[in-house]
This record gives structure tokens, C-alpha cells and sequence, in this order.
């Protein structure tokens, strides 16, 4: 028995542990294949149909997004009591919501990025060609102006009179508030979107099931309930396009631009630093 409990201790200490808790058991094999980079053009996508069913599905995803969250943001800014609606919490939910549901429908047709900013942080990582992040964006922008104008048309008096969901920097804040609010705000999604659909990621957790849209939606709930109160937050260039259009005031115009230069600014740090800082894509070795 001595011997046998001998033979136990030293099979214990023999290998060490060297992998942390709750991660993947490590593999010496590369178990994933990293996506070779898109083309910057690729004209034979305009001859495809799926080429122009994922534009028609970038669409009709940012219309149903605008439609269901300014009118979420339309029932709360009109009441008069705070406290007999859904309030920020719930304006912030149906913001979160919407892209869980959305990029869950949509992401096997278009990616699911419903965001320009989204559309151009996977540009410029080569995850798609600028022939598709182009009409996507374009596509973007269309759905949301449509989702705005069907929601002013149920009640143009109340919509206009309670600011169309349109984004501005808060009274109290400068602009460059609203602009360091939108970078952050932006990166924030865009970052867990590349952490969501990394394949290296997903090839490790495979056994963690976890959706990819689930960390994105929930990314849009947090950042709004951060920043509704400084900007309303915007961090899609599209939905604010979308609203100011249909609302269209002059103030909604004066800050329309931290709206597309802010998320622009996000998307691409949070690429680079996704790509090159956390992944080092560009300084792996080639076979």
C-alpha cells in the first residue's frame, strides 16, 4: 500500500498545471483556418444574387432597428412621467435587443453588421471588399431613413415635437464631450464584434455555448446606458443619418458630423487594435 500511495503522489506532481481556469483545453495542432483577407475589389460580386440579397437584408434589419428603438425612444420622451415608461434602462434594452435579435437573423445572409461603422471596422481588417462595404453602407443608410419615416408617420405632431429620436450633444456638453463619447462608445461595439466572431476564438470555446450575437447586443445595451445622457447615443452612423433626415432641424444638423466622424474614429481603433495588437495578424509568419 505504501508503494501504491507513493506511485500516486509522484503521478500527481509529475505534470504540472499550466492552463488557466475556464479556458479550453490547450492544443499543440492550430484546430482553426484563419479567413484570407477580401480583395479590396471584386467586381463578380455585382454578378451575384447573393451579392444584393445581403444588401437587401442589411436593409430591411437596419429598418426593423430604427422602427422598433425611436419608437421606444418616442413612448418615453413624451410621457410626462418618467416612471410610467420603460425610461432610459428600457430605451437602452430595445437598442441592445434589436441588434441581438437582428444580427442573430441576418448574420448568416450579410454578416449582420446593421452599422456603417461596423461595415467599415471589417473593411479595414480585410474582412470584406470595398465594393460590398460601400453598398452596405448605402443600404444602411436607406433602411434607416425608411424605419425613422414610417415612425414619424404614426404621429408626425408628437414626433416632431419630441426631438424624432434624433442624436444631439446633451445641453451641459461640448462637443468634443460628444465626440470622445462616440470613439469610445464605438470602439466598445466594434471590438466585442471582432472578439465575437474571431475564429481562433470560436475554434477555443467551441465548447461554450454562446451565441456571437448575445456579447454584441449586450455591448449596445451597456454603451447606452452610458452615453444616451451626453449624446443619446449614437455609435451608427446610419441611425443617425436616418433620424436627423426625417426630423430635420437645424441643431440635429449642427452635430450630425461627430456622428460619423466619432464611430468612424472607434471602428478603426478598434480594428487595429484587435488585429494587430491582441491577434498580431500582420506579424505572423507565412508557410
Amino acid at each position: 500500500m505504501e508503494g501504491k500511495e507513493e506511485d500516486v503522489r509522484l503521478g500527481a506532481n509529475k505534470f504540472s498545471e499550466r492552463q488557466p481556469i475556464g479556458t479550453a483545453a490547450p492544443s499543440q495542432d492550430k484546430d482553426y483556418k484563419e479567413p484570407p483577407p477580401a480583395p479590396l475589389f471584386e467586381p463578380g460580386e455585382l454578378r451575384s444574387w447573393s451579392f444584393y440579397r445581403a444588401g437587401i437584408a442589411e436593409f430591411m434589419a437596419t429598418f426593423l432597428f430604427l422602427y422598433i428603438t425611436i419608437l421606444t425612444v418616442m413612448g418615453v420622451v413624451k410621457s410626462k412621467s418618467k416612471c410610467s415608461t420603460v425610461g432610459i434602462q428600457g430605451i437602452a434594452w430595445a437598442f441592445g435587443g434589436m441588434i441581438f435579435a437582428l444580427v442573430y437573423c441576418t448574420a448568416g445572409i450579410s454578416g449582420g453588421h446593421i452599422n456603417p461603422a461596423v461595415t467599415f471596422g471589417l473593411l479595414l481588417a480585410r474582412k470584406l471588399s470595398l465594393t460590398r462595404a460601400l453598398f452596405y453602407m448605402v443600404m444602411q443608410c436607406l433602411g434607416a431613413i425608411c424605419g425613422a419615416g414610417v415612425v414619424k408617420g404614426f404621429q408626425k405632431g408628437i414626433y416632431e415635437s419630441n426631438g424624432g429620436g434624433a442624436n444631439v450633444v446633451a445641453p451641459g456638453y461640448t462637443k468634443g464631450d460628444g465626440l470622445g463619447a462616440e470613439i469610445i462608445g464605438t470602439f466598445v461595439l466594434v471590438y466585442t464584434v471582432f472578439s465575437a466572431t474571431d475564429a481562433k476564438r470560436n475554434a477555443r470555446d467551441s465548447h461554450v455555448p454562446i451565441l456571437a450575437p448575445l456579447p454584441i447586443g449586450f455591448a449596445v445595451f451597456l454603451v447606452h446606458l452610458a452615453t444616451i445622457p451626453i449624446t443619446g447615443t449614437g455609435i451608427n452612423p446610419a441611425r443617425s443619418l436616418g433620424a436627423a433626415i426625417i426630423y430635420d432641424k437645424d441643431h440635429a444638423w449642427d452635430d450630425q458630423w461627430i456622428f460619423w466622424v466619432g464611430p468612424f474614429i472607434g471602428a478603426a481603433l478598434a480594428a487595429f487594435y484587435h488585429q494587430i495588437v491582441i491577434r498580431a495578424i500582420p506579424f505572423k509568419s507565412r508557410p
